[in-house]
């Protein structure tokens, strides 16, 4: 009995670092370099504008990688997620801006990751199992509702090429959570995450860097600590729009993205 668990407990360590190589070779040569969640909770509203802290995170993250954009992934809410020019804040890096292009996808037949306790586990399961079915989702980038998932793509793939990019884009899902336990939560945009490595890598690859992904922020996010131990305090205070941004003079960047695009909405901006 004993050298029958010593076997198969070899096995499957020997499943798993196969799994691992293959991932990394696929995804090495790829168009898209998967990062995993960007963040915890909301910290401001709205919650990715430039000159954000996530959003100059994510800047950071790709101006390390040498790459011109990122995409960040949301699960829609009523912003029209429009892609703009993030300032790099690293003194170590020769780049001055990356463009972050924004995308969100609409669940027709679910109810997204709103909260956990109005999540269909047996969707989630067999999603996980299969993959996303073809016409299920809905996608918004731009203030533009795409039907299909290769319309989104080819929308992402042309601002990228309009903004120079080389290479593999790195990407990353919102990942924040507005009531549940942040931890336990993946948090927005996860399953259109899942769903782009599924469509470019495949479902063995989708997986393991969907559990890379999870790992990521807690290496790499400097504000995971006051993220996770506020979680409660800043999402009650999210909750209660209490962490709106206040424009200053109307003439910032930041002043014009928002009010350009986020205008009547920004209580409810995901």
């Amino acid at each position: 009995m004993g050298k029958k668990l010593i076997v198969s407990i070899l096995i499957v360590i020997a499943i798993l670092l196969v799994s691992i190589y293959y991932s990394y070779s696929i995804v090495s040569n790829g168009p898209i370099n998967p990062l995993g969640r960007l963040s915890f909770v909301k910290i401001e509203n709205p919650d990715m504008y430039p000159g954000h802290p996530h959003s100059e995170l994510l800047a950071n993250y790709a101006a390390e990688r040498n790459s011109q954009c990122a995409i960040v992934i949301h699960f829609a809410g009523s912003s029209n997620y429009r892609s703009y020019e993030q300032t790099v804040n690293n003194t170590t890096s020769n780049q001055s801006s990356v463009y972050i292009i924004e995308a969100s996808y609409i669940d027709t037949k679910g109810k997204g990751s709103a909260n956990l306790s109005q999540i269909d586990f047996l969707d989630s399961f067999k999603v996980a199992l299969f993959g996303v079915p073809d016409n299920r989702y809905r996608y918004v980038s731009d203030g533009n509702v795409y039907n299909s998932y290769d319309e989104l793509l080819a929308h992402i793939n042309t601002l990228a090429q309009e903004h120079g990019q080389k290479g593999p884009i790195p990407m990353v899902w919102h990942g924040t959570v507005r009531t549940d336990n942040p931890i336990i939560d993946p948090g927005c945009g996860f399953p259109l995450y899942f769903q782009i490595l599924t469509k470019t890598y495949g479902i063995i690859p989708a997986y393991v860097y969907m559990v890379y992904g999870l790992i990521f922020p807690y290496l790499n996010n400097p504000y995971k600590d006051y993220e996770l131990s506020n979680a409660s305090e800043l999402q009650k205070l999210y909750n209660q729009n209490a962490t709106n941004f206040v424009k200053n003079n109307g003439t910032s960047n930041t002043d014009k993205y928002i009010l350009n695009n986020y205008s009547d909405n920004m209580s409810n901006y995901d």
